[in-house]
């Protein structure tokens, strides 16, 4: 790769990568057990037989976070996507559902960014869609109008079907990055500065990470165990049972 480039990219990852960090201090700091409980399924876990409240807990937890972190570090990869597109000519698009706009070879191109090529539900593909062909007659429309095409451009990942959908591509991984800057080797550079200050942070992490989970299984044991064994009936209830509202007259 360029050497300006990677120095450029290689700084944006080490001078953000940071706010990943904290919010996922942030997530284990604002977390209380209720959260968690009322937004797991308790019948998989009662089918998986974990029967020790510290091991549930932990379980119920890592889930969770787990869960979370992935959203958080999706929108720390499609900032790092939009940036490096921004080195190379292209624009933050103000078009809703369109995150990038660049032109190139005369094609006027209407990106939108994802972390991951499984995302969203049929609903959400359908409005991007519709995104898509606002966007396309917006440029159509304007005196400088070029040939458009859009993008659904994912993060990582393959798109294991044909990439044209019929209205737009679906490239993912390596064609993706390279799509943004023609660096075929761009997907692997970026995987090293990702590790900044890594170490630090995970044990700066970690130690948050036992705090809670002890604490929640305190919680958890106080609230829902009865002679040792695991309240399932309680949890269930807690999670699932019709709320009683008060009736006006």
């Amino acid at each position: 790769m360029n050497k300006t480039v990677a120095e450029k990219i290689t700084g944006f990852v080490e001078q953000n990568i940071g706010t990943f960090h904290e919010r996922c201090l942030e997530l284990l700091k604002d977390m209380r057990l209720d959260d968690v409980l009322i937004r797991r399924n308790p019948y998989l876990y009662k089918a998986k037989g974990v029967e020790v409240a510290h091991d549930l807990v932990q379980l119920f937890m890592d889930d969770y976070i787990s869960q979370r972190e992935r959203t958080i570090f999706g929108g720390f990869l499609e900032e790092l996507a939009l940036f490096t597109a921004t080195i190379f000519g292209g624009h933050k698009s103000s078009a809703e559902g369109i995150d990038l706009e660049f032109k190139r070879d005369n094609v006027h191109y209407l990106v939108s960014i994802k972390s991951g090529p499984n995302w969203g539900n049929s609903s959400q593909k359908k409005k991007q869609f519709e995104n898509f062909l606002t966007a396309k007659k917006r440029i159509a429309a304007s005196k400088s109008a070029v040939p458009t095409q859009a993008v659904l451009g994912c993060c990582f990942g393959r798109a294991v079907k044909k990439y044209d959908k019929g209205g737009y591509w679906k490239i993912c991984g390596q064609q993706f990055w390279e799509f943004l800057s023609g660096e075929g080797g761009l997907y692997l550079d970026i995987i090293e500065p990702l590790g900044h200050k890594a170490k630090e942070r995970n044990a700066e992490y970690q130690k948050s990470y036992a705090v809670l989970v002890n604490l929640a299984t305190q919680d958890f044991s106080r609230r829902f165990c009865a002679q040792g064994k695991i309240d399932w009936d309680g949890i269930v209830r807690f999670n699932s049972a019709k709320v009683q509202r008060e009736v006006k007259p």
